[in-house]
C-alpha cells in the first residue's frame, strides 16, 4: 500500500451569507482553490487523476466537474461531488487519500465547497393539480421523525446532558473570536476571490453582549444563543494529495505532510455533536498516536457545546486546539467546513518539526463523524 502526502492547502475566506461572496457562485469558489493548489504544487493539471468536492447545498448536478472544467482541468480528468452535509469536505480528502493509498491514483484535488447566498430554494413538486409546490429548509437525516432533531435543538439538548452552560459555551466563543483577532491565518492560506481574502467575521465579543442575546433553543441555563451558533457562510477549500511517486518528482516549498490516519464512524443521530469522538478515537488507534501527543487539533465548532463535548469526550490539550479561532470566529459553509478544518490543520503544521502531528475533525447531521491525523514528514 502507497502512501498519501498532502502538498499543498488552500482556502478561500470564510465570509458570512450575503457578504463579499454575496453574487459569487459556488463553482467559482471552488474554482479558485482548484488552480491556487496546482500553482502552489507546480503540478500540470494534466496529471491530476481525479477532482473531489464535498458539497450540501448546490440543488444537485455535479459542481466538482463544472469546477475542475473552468479551472483549466483536462476534459478527460473525472470529478466526483459527494454529499454527507458537513463531514462532506473531509470526508472528500479521506476518499482521495484512500485511492492514492490503494496504488489507484498518484495526484487527486480533494476539497469542499458551499455558497449559501446562491444556494437554491427547495421545494417538493406538488401532489395534485392546482397545489402549491412546498419549500422546505432541509433533507430528513434519519428515517424516525422523532429521532430526527434541527440541529439547535440538538445542540441544546447535548449541553444539558454535558452539563456545559449556556456561560461555558459563551465563554468558549468568546475565546474563539479573541484567538482569531489575536493569531489570524497566515496569508498563504488564503486564495483571493472577488477581491477578498480573509475571515471578516471575527470580532471582540463581549460577555455582556452574550448574556442580552434570546435563547434560540433550551433551557436559560443551558440555551444555546447566536453567540455560540456558527453563522451560515460561504467557502471553498482544497488540498493536493499525491503518492510517493509524484511526490519524488515535484519540487515543494513547503513541509510535506502525510496522511496517517483517518476514521469515519456513524453515532446516534439525536446527538450529532458527540460523532467526532469515535471516528478521532479510530484515526488515532490506526496511527498508533494518543491525543495528548498531538501538536495541534483543529475540531469544527458548529456549535460551542459540539466543540467543548468533542474536547472534552477526546481529552485533548485546549492550548492546542483551534489556535487560530474556530467556526464560531469563521462561519459555517456545510460542504466545505471539513476541508476548511483539514486545510486549517495543515498550515498550522507548516511552522512545527519532523513528527508533529495534527488531528481534524468534524460532525455532521444524521450523526456522522469524520477525522483525520496529519504528521509532518
Amino acid at each position: 500500500m502507497s502512501a498519501a502526502f498532502i502538498v499543498a492547502a488552500r482556502r478561500t475566506g470564510v465570509v458570512p451569507r450575503g457578504g463579499a461572496f454575496a453574487r459569487v457562485e459556488a463553482v467559482d469558489l471552488a474554482e479558485a482553490s482548484i488552480r491556487a493548489v496546482l500553482d502552489d504544487a507546480g503540478l500540470p493539471p494534466s496529471d491530476v487523476d481525479e477532482v473531489i468536492l464535498g458539497n450540501a447545498l448546490y440543488g444537485g448536478g455535479n459542481p466538482a466537474r463544472v469546477a475542475a472544467l473552468k479551472a483549466g482541468l483536462p476534459v478527460e480528468v473525472p470529478a466526483s461531488t459527494i454529499d454527507t452535509q458537513c463531514c462532506a469536505g473531509l470526508d472528500a480528502i479521506l476518499l482521495g487519500a484512500a485511492r492514492i493509498k490503494a496504488g489507484e491514483a498518484d495526484a487527486i484535488i480533494a476539497g469542499g465547497v458551499e455558497s449559501f447566498s446562491r444556494s437554491p430554494i427547495r421545494a417538493r413538486r406538488p401532489l395534485v393539480p392546482g397545489e402549491v409546490a412546498q419549500t422546505y429548509d432541509r433533507p430528513p437525516f434519519a428515517p424516525w421523525p422523532e429521532r430526527d432533531p434541527d440541529m439547535i435543538p440538538a445542540a441544546a439538548m447535548l449541553a444539558a446532558e454535558w452539563n456545559i452552560t449556556r456561560g461555558d459555551q459563551e465563554a468558549f466563543a468568546i475565546e474563539s473570536h479573541r484567538k482569531a483577532l489575536a493569531r489570524g491565518v497566515p496569508a498563504q492560506e488564503f486564495v483571493p476571490v472577488a477581491e477578498h481574502a480573509g475571515d471578516p467575521f471575527a470580532r471582540r465579543l463581549a460577555a455582556g453582549l452574550c448574556a442580552r442575546l434570546p435563547v434560540l433553543a433550551g433551557s436559560a441555563a443551558y440555551g444555546v444563543t447566536a453567540a455560540t451558533v456558527a453563522v451560515e457562510a460561504d467557502a471553498a477549500a482544497a488540498v493536493l494529495l499525491v503518492s510517493e511517486r509524484t511526490l519524488a518528482s515535484l519540487h515543494c516549498s513547503t513541509r510535506v505532510i502525510r496522511v496517517v490516519g483517518a476514521g469515519r464512524t456513524g453515532g446516534d443521530p439525536e446527538r450529532p455533536g458527540l460523532a467526532p469522538i469515535e471516528a478521532s478515537r479510530a484515526a488515532l488507534r490506526r496511527a498508533g498516536l494518543t491525543t495528548w501527543s498531538l501538536s495541534v487539533a483543529e475540531i469544527m465548532e458548529a456549535f460551542a457545546v459540539q466543540a467543548m463535548a468533542c474536547i472534552r469526550g477526546l481529552d485533548l490539550d485546549p492550548a492546542r486546539v483551534n489556535p487560530g479561532g474556530g467556526a464560531l470566529a469563521r462561519g459555517h459553509p456545510i460542504g466545505a467546513s471539513g476541508a476548511i478544518v483539514a486545510v486549517r490543520a495543515w498550515h498550522e503544521l507548516q511552522s512545527m518539526p519532523a513528527g508533529a502531528s495534527g488531528l481534524a475533525a468534524i460532525a455532521a447531521a444524521g450523526g456522522l463523524g469524520s477525522a483525520v491525523l496529519l504528521r509532518v514528514e
